[in-house]
């Protein structure tokens, strides 16, 4: 089983608005990050909410995602909220899927592959890499779990997977789309559907 856990607790500082129940097509950001993760087959989906978390919380109403909220999600520490969303998950997990609330981009095939690389290799972590470029979502293996769960503040996601560098399987794929995310009202503008 592998299930997503989706890095939800930003506050949209940039963006000036709550990005996360912008419209994007005919549902809002969050909604289409959750609704890829669900056709590729991650189960179950936790939402990990901070800022502005009543409005996400409604906006993933009728999907079948659970939500986790991040009491420090004013520290912008995003290992915590993978921490919160790891903890919640259930023992019949094998490995999870870190992904960005900010991210509609994420495409349901690039999903699973990701999923197909892990059962077939069955790397600790496999990484999406467009020309050169790590993304989002990544996967990490339970047995990495309880070294994350015991980091604690200044280290950073970044800093964890510095220090396993050595078990990181990359995947290349030909998309883009794990790279980008959505920070400006100029991003939303010219990247929305």
């Amino acid at each position: 089983m592998i299930a997503a856990v989706v890095l939800a607790a930003g506050l949209s500082q940039r963006m000036g608005r709550p990005k996360l129940v912008l419209p994007w097509g005919t549902t809002t950001v969050i909604g289409r990050v959750v609704s890829v993760l669900l056709e590729a087959g991650a189960s179950p989906v936790v939402v990990v909410t901070g800022g502005a978390h009543v409005l996400v919380e409604q906006a993933l109403e009728g999907l079948p995602a659970w939500t986790a909220f991040n009491p420090r999600h004013m520290e912008d520490q995003m290992i915590l909220s993978l921490q919160i969303g790891l903890a919640k998950l259930p023992e019949t997990v094998e490995a999870a899927l870190v992904a960005l609330g900010d991210q509609p981009q994420i495409e349901t095939a690039v999903v699973q592959a990701v999923m197909t690389e892990y059962r077939a290799s069955r790397a600790a972590i496999v990484v999406p890499s467009y020309q050169m470029r790590r993304g989002h979502p990544w996967l990490l293996d339970r047995q990495l779990w309880p070294t994350l769960l015991a980091l604690a503040p200044p280290a950073t996601l970044r800093d964890f997977l510095q220090a396993q560098a050595g078990l990181i399987r990359y995947l290349p794929v030909e998309s883009a789309s794990i790279l980008k995310d959505l920070d400006t009202p100029e991003d939303y503008a010219s990247q929305a559907p």
